[in-house]
């Protein structure tokens, strides 16, 4: 006899939604193949592990070694990038820890490509067309109406502006006591008090006070990509020799709801090395760990990672903007807490 205690058996999502999942993945597929992508596949555990500050992957104990599942497949395609593929896209299962709620899930899908030769505006015009096709697809699949996004281009708005719109601050002149006292003064919890870095300090402003007004203006669902973030946010992209100096990614919100992440890549080594250092004395900072990186990659960028540009998307995500739903876990057959 079962426990009452146990997590319902069934299905979270609805059968229906199963089916319009399909069409979407079928739909990604499609859009991909007909520009000359080859969809790939990549490993879900490694030794290796991209560093990132604000990513807690899971660890999985492997004899006397960590091993690690994939917060991305990035590391593993852009080996693949640097051996010759040519421009590829994958749909992958990737892990987060500590990642529960109603807009994240610790295993989830992710949509990554990579496209050799672009830069970040051919990514972005890419991803509009993707994001257009393929929530048509869920759409017509679930007896939807199609999005009133209309045939105008998806908004497009940079890191500053957003902060002016919703803040009014100069973010690149604004001192970090004057973004200290922005987070308090509209009551933002600050954890450990005043000691925050300011790469955190715009990332709590940004949370709490502009992301949800991304995507859509009074009332009416409007995409909107988010790009020319401060260099410290480069993460693995570019960054240009502007004053301020911008990191050439981007973001696309619907709905307040953040879909991707694009990077026109980085391709020099020893920078590489020199970002991974700073991001793992963060995190030793921040929670007293730090991760081994990836050495693989960091060969494979040795070896020469042809110019190009990438972007990750979630897909769950992008189904729940087909179906209109503000929960994750309508969209997932098993969530977290079914599992």
């Amino acid at each position: 006899m079962m426990s009452d205690h146990l997590p319902d058996w069934r299905p979270a999502c609805s059968l229906p939604m199963l089916r319009a999942r399909a069409e979407m993945l079928a739909s990604v597929r499609q859009f991909f193949t007909a520009r000359g992508y080859l969809e790939v596949e990549t490993p879900c555990l490694s030794r290796d592990m991209v560093v990132d500050a604000w990513l807690e992957p899971m660890k999985v104990r492997q004899g006397e070694q960590d091993w690690y599942l994939q917060t991305s497949p990035e590391a593993f395609m852009k080996r693949l990038l640097a051996a010759g593929a040519g421009s590829i896209f994958q749909i992958s299962r990737v892990f987060r820890a500590g990642e529960c709620g109603a807009r994240h899930n610790p295993e989830f899908t992710m949509l990554e490509w990579y496209g050799v030769g672009t830069d970040w505006r051919d990514q972005l015009w890419l991803t509009e067309q993707l994001v257009r096709e393929v929530v048509l697809a869920g759409c017509r699949s679930l007896g939807r109406s199609e999005p009133a996004w209309g045939s105008e281009q998806f908004a497009l708005t940079t890191y500053a502006e957003a902060f002016k719109r919703e803040l009014g601050l100069s973010v690149f002149a604004a001192t970090d006591d004057e973004l200290l006292a922005a987070a308090q003064s509209r009551g933002i919890p600050i954890p450990g008090g005043q000691a925050m870095v300011r790469d955190e300090l715009l990332n709590l402003l940004l949370g709490f006070c502009i992301e949800a007004g991304l995507g859509q203006r009074c009332g009416q669902e409007r995409p909107e990509f988010l790009c020319d973030y401060p260099a410290s946010q480069a993460a693995l992209a570019v960054t240009t020799e502007t004053a301020p100096a911008v990191a050439r990614r981007f973001e696309l919100y619907i709905r307040g709801l953040e879909l991707c992440n694009g990077y026109q890549e980085l391709t020099d080594p020893a920078e590489l090395r020199r970002r991974d250092q700073r991001q793992n004395d963060t995190r030793a900072c921040a929670a007293g760990s730090v991760l081994p990186g990836a050495k693989r990659m960091l060969q494979a960028m040795e070896h020469g990672l042809p110019a190009c540009s990438g972007v990750a998307l979630g897909f769950d995500r992008l189904l729940m903007v087909a179906a209109g739903s503000d929960e994750l876990a309508e969209v997932l057959p098993f969530p977290a807490v079914r599992c």
